[in-house]
């Protein structure tokens, strides 16, 4: 018997691709909006929904700010003309955001992460969040506080019925 196909999750609407594991992994501390720079097989790419980001970051260089690791695969129909699938991509922002955001990432252990990937109007934008990392003991007393609200309001409901 054949295996089923890992059932994919879909990204919420008007989003091309979410990095659900970023909340998970990191403290999102702030968030900013970005537009970036695409070449038109990759935006071609991103209307068909085809992006991963799990393991990307933006870096600060040269007073610019580049989006790594980002794949998002080729576009089958611009076969010759077609774009590298993880090359570093320029992000727009501000001069001052810009500034902004090598004070704050030259604190320890804040990086910036991208969440979501989306269009608004003809421009693909990236929602970037500054983040800070969460250790193991973090996540599991997270998840330790869930489940204690979770039965706080279960215990609630059945008190009003």
């Amino acid at each position: 018997m054949a295996k089923k196909p890992k059932k994919q999750r879909k990204p919420a609407s008007g989003d091309v691709a979410t990095n659900r594991r970023a909340r998970h992994k990191f403290e999102l501390v702030e968030k900013l909006e970005a537009g970036i720079v695409l070449r038109g097989s990759e935006v071609k790419s991103l209307r068909n929904g085809k992006a991963q980001m799990v393991d990307a970051y933006a870096v600060v260089e040269d007073g610019e700010v580049w989006l790594r690791n980002l794949h998002i695969p080729p576009y089958a129909p611009a076969s010759r003309e077609n774009h590298e699938p993880e090359r570093p991509r320029k992000l727009l922002l501000h001069r001052g955001e810009i500034e902004r955001l090598i004070g704050k990432t030259a604190q320890k252990g804040l990086t910036l992460i991208p969440t979501r990937i989306y269009f608004k109007g003809p421009r693909a934008k990236v929602e970037l969040a500054l983040a800070r990392g969460k250790e193991g003991r973090d996540r599991r007393r997270e998840i330790a506080d869930r489940d204690v609200r979770r039965e706080v309001e279960r215990e609630f409901k059945s008190r009003i019925r």
